[in-house]
Order: structure tokens, then C-alpha cells, then sequence
């Protein structure tokens, strides 16, 4: 059964990630970039870094979470494909990864624009998940623009041991089915390393896969960037109320994700 809380983000975040501490957050992420490209350790560096930039646990993890080694970033960017070039390709989803990032945007969430380009939450999520109400509709979203761009063939990843990935599954499926998307849903025990050495074209904003697989899209970069396009379907640069912080270092806060 569908659980009816949402998935936005904290009322803090409108202090924290406000347009004047921008300046703050992506001199963070500039140092600490610095840092892990000359091998510190990521947590005494974030310590580091967050310290002397007064930086709360919150500004923290999106720090992070936007930063990765300078010339990590590079080599990922290389690799990041427009979503164009999934036509006619075979495309994996990290599943829990996009889906929980839309639901996030949708919701109002906080959603980072990090160094590598790469779309991430700050929801939080870890080992578990529950439908929100802006489930049914992430889903449509991303199954929309995945028909507009037509890919070969679409599979999507779920971690096994998470309690709630029959439910998605089944989910998955029927909306699929209800809308003519040829999808199949894979539950391995670790999505993670299938997804780093696939083929395919990997759908993820986790750091890791993307250091280690051939070539991969955004799929909440593809939404936000598809505008009002009839053939995409419904997209979330239709909604007002997106809030996305850029923290690239001539990024910009752009709350309809433009």
C-alpha cells in the first residue's frame, strides 16, 4: 500500500541553501574537491573543510555528495551521454537511485547539481523504501521521456534485499504494461557491480557506478531539460516549485531546474 508521507526536503534547507550562502557552498566544494585529488581522506577532509567554512551537518552532505576528486569528475563528464544517445541502445536503470531522486525533485526536495555533473537527493534514503505519493507519477515521468527517446530496451535494477523491491517490481511492470513500455525488472542481491561492468547504458547518480561504467545518462537532467515537450509526456520542468542547488562553481540556484 502506498504510504502517504512525501519525500520534500526540510524546512531548514530554505536557510541553508539559500541564494547568499551559495558563494560559502561552492568554495566548500571547490576546497574539498582540492583535497581529494591529492589523496585525503574523504571524511577528514570533508571535517576540514566544513570547519573552517562553518558548514552545517546538512550543507556537509551536499557538499559531498556534489564533490568527487577533480579528475574523477573530468572522467565522468567525459563519459556522460545525452540522453539522445540511448536511442536505439540498451539502457539500465539504477533503479532505487533515479527513482528516489525524481520523487525527491517532485516533492520540493533539495536536489544537488554536483562537479561531475550529476543530479543527487539529499532524502536520505538508505537500505529502505516506501512508495510516496509522488511515486506513480516519477514513474511516468521518467517512463515518458524513456518513449520519446527510444531506447532498445529498458531494464530496470532493484536491490533484492531491500524489503519493499517486489512492491516496486510489480509496480514497474503494471504501469509499463498499462502504457505500452516494453520494461524488465531485474532484482539482483547488488545492483551496484552488475551496473558498473554492463554493456549497457547506465541511468545512476551513485559515484561509484559512475567511476566504473562505460557510459551513462541523467535522468532527472533529461527531465528537467525536456521542458513542455508534448512528447515527452509530463516532465518536471512543467512544476514551479522544483528546487535545485548548483554546486558547480558557475552554477547558479535555479528553482525550475533550467
Amino acid at each position: 500500500m502506498t504510504d502517504l508521507r512525501r519525500r520534500g526536503r526540510l524546512h531548514a534547507d530554505d536557510l541553508l541553501f539559500a541564494a547568499d550562502q551559495l558563494g560559502r557552498l561552492r568554495s566548500a566544494a571547490t576546497d574539498l574537491a582540492w583535497l581529494l585529488e591529492r589523496g585525503y581522506a574523504a571524511d577528514a577532509a570533508l571535517k576540514l573543510v566544513g570547519d573552517r567554512r562553518q558548514l552545517s551537518a546538512r550543507q556537509r552532505t551536499a557538499v559531498r555528495r556534489a564533490t568527487a576528486p577533480s579528475s574523477a569528475a573530468a572522467d565522468r563528464r567525459r563519459r556522460r551521454l545525452p540522453l539522445a544517445a540511448i536511442r536505439d541502445q540498451d539502457l539500465a536503470i539504477d533503479g532505487f537511485n533515479a527513482l528516489i531522486t525524481v520523487e525527491s525533485a517532485l516533492t520540493h526536495g533539495t536536489v544537488i547539481r554536483g562537479h561531475d555533473g550529476a543530479h543527487r537527493d539529499l532524502a536520505s534514503v538508505h537500505g529502505s523504501y516506501k512508495q510516496v505519493l509522488e511515486t506513480g507519477f516519477a514513474i511516468d515521468a521518467i517512463g515518458g521521456l524513456l518513449a520519446a527517446s527510444s531506447p532498445r530496451s529498458v531494464t530496470w535494477y532493484l536491490d533484492r534485499p531491500v524489503s519493499s523491491s517486489g512492491r516496486l517490481r510489480a509496480l514497474l511492470l503494471e504501469r509499463a504494461a498499462a502504457r505500452g513500455w516494453a520494461w524488465t525488472v531485474e532484482l539482483p542481491q547488488n545492483p551496484d557491480p552488475v551496473l558498473a561492468r554492463i554493456s549497457a547504458i547506465v541511468a545512476t547518480s551513485d559515484a561509484w557506478i559512475l567511476d566504473h561504467c562505460s557510459a551513462w545518462v541523467d535522468l532527472l537532467g533529461g527531465l528537467l531539460e525536456a521542458g513542455s515537450s508534448p512528447a515527452a509526456g509530463p516532465t518536471l520542468a512543467m512544476r514551479p516549485d522544483l528546487w535545485l542547488v548548483d554546486l558547480t562553481s558557475a552554477g547558479e540556484v535555479d528553482p525550475r531546474g533550467a
